[in-house]
């Protein structure tokens, strides 16, 4: 009598529902774990920006312009390029002579699917941090 080795449908069945139910438990997993991970770039983009703009203020002793009348522009940093399509770094409202804003806003998946609801990220020059989203957690 000839017997046949290999699987049956049904083995074959019972692996192919495993790995869909350990799919549906791993892709949001780390769909969070990308998201806090971006979130926290920007924030430390944000940091990094403000301290551009304390040497430019120590250059010129002023955050809105240059001594010679330019007005302040961002630089374009490394990790704002890492966050193209996630985030956009701004100042949330134009730089006055002492004071200023800078915002990191959300975009796309990042908005869309933060657990935490951060919204923008705001860091002003006295070190204060915000977030539109008004959790205390979205700078940890």
């Amino acid at each position: 009598m000839n017997t046949q080795r290999g699987f049956t449908l049904l083995e074959l069945m019972i692996v192919v529902v495993v790995v869909g139910i350990l799919a549906a438990i791993a892709v949001p997993s780390y769909q969070s774990y990308a998201i806090k991970t971006r979130r926290a770039a920007a924030a430390a983009c944000l940091m990094e920006l403000s301290q551009f703009m304390e040497r430019f203020y120590t250059t010129n002793l002023r955050y809105d312009q240059s001594t010679t009348g330019a007005a302040v522009a961002l630089p374009s940093t490394q990790c704002q390029n890492s966050l193209t399509g996630h985030y956009t770094f701004t100042f949330s409202k134009a730089p006055t002579q002492r004071a200023y804003t800078l915002q990191a806003a959300p975009q796309g998946i990042q908005a869309t699917q933060d657990p935490q609801k951060c919204g923008a990220l705001a860091l002003d020059q006295a070190g204060v941090r915000g977030s539109t989203g008004g959790s205390s957690e979205c700078w940890k």
